[in-house]
């Protein structure tokens, strides 16, 4: 395999692992644009695979099977929402309380499902025309998932959404100064809800990515830790959906090169390469952070009306 093929293999995959962290990291995108965060990620994404995986199984509806994903994903984070905007509990301890839960109750439940195959998959498209194009055809428009076009999709008009429309003000605003949202009439408490069952729903889809098309199968742990990456990705794309979408296609690389050049470098070191990177991105952010660093000025600060 010549350098130009061996390089174009290696992005394709990259668009098909970078799937789900860039579901996951738009969602998320959006609910700490709100001020929350919500490190239940893993949690959620979790309950995605294995509600996917149980529907898809029974009804042989894959594209039934990924919306009901996604729709466990935003029911599992309204305990999230309830817990830091209503209660206004720590969001740290209570996003990391969602992994745990949804870890555990997944792996309790899913042990049913366990080595059960998957008969009616996701399957894979080319575009017909564009497939043809050099480079850029076998890249992109070859054997790749409907929900890698439509993640791009979204990503863009997220996007616009949020830079160029008056409800992406409103959101922005929440998470940079709710008093002065509330004071104009505002309901604070309502778009923070919104923004967090919107980013547990893309959690969601997310996991049934993994569940239903990527490797249809279930077993216990199958997200493998992409949540964290995915809040990663957050802050590497600097809370703007267009740099996520970046970010998640240069983490999907790592993840395909820590396969293809085990027959050179330790596996051990391989497969450490994209926490390793996640690690750096963090420090880096948080050395550079001091200005304008995009970082939502209310991030993480519960919103009590009438508190000074």
């Amino acid at each position: 395999m010549d350098a130009e093929n061996w390089l174009v293999g290696i992005l394709g995959r990259a668009f098909a692992f970078g799937t789900p962290l860039l579901w996951a990291a738009l969602g998320e995108t959006y609910v700490e644009r709100a001020g929350v965060v919500n490190l239940g990620m893993e949690g959620m994404m979790l309950v995605g695979a294995l509600t996917g995986f149980a529907v898809a199984h029974s009804t042989g509806n894959p594209a039934l099977a990924i919306l009901l994903a996604g729709v466990a994903g935003a029911v599992f984070s309204l305990l999230h929402a309830f817990m830091t905007i209503t209660l206004r509990a720590n969001q740290y301890v209570s996003g990391l309380a969602l992994t745990i839960l949804g870890t555990g109750a997944t792996g309790l439940l899913g042990k049913a499902y366990e080595g059960q195959p998957l008969l009616d998959t996701l399957e894979n498209i080319s575009v017909p025309g564009l497939k043809d194009i050099p480079i850029l055809g076998p890249m992109l428009f070859t054997d790749q998932s409907i929900l890698t076009y439509l993640g791009i999709l979204i990503g863009v008009l997220l996007w616009a959404l949020l830079f160029r429309s008056r409800m992406g003000v409103m959101l922005r605003s929440v998470g940079e100064n709710p008093k002065a949202v509330d004071a104009q009439g505002l309901n604070v408490t309502l778009i923070r809800y919104a923004a967090v069952v919107f980013g547990g729903f893309m959690a969601g889809v997310a996991g049934g990515f993994f569940s239903v098309a990527y490797r249809p199968s279930w077993t216990q742990g199958t997200t493998g830790g992409v949540g964290w990456i995915a809040l990663a990705i957050v802050i590497f794309g600097r809370w703007n959906p267009l740099y996520v979408m970046l970010g998640s296609v240069f983490f999907g690389a790592l993840y395909v090169l820590s396969f293809r050049l085990q027959e050179h470098i330790s596996p051990e070191l391989l497969n450490m390469m994209p926490y390793l990177c996640v690690i750096l991105v963090l420090v880096l952010t948080a050395l550079g952070k001091k200005g304008s660093g995009g970082v939502p000025e209310a991030l993480g600060t519960p919103y009590r009306r009438g508190e000074r």
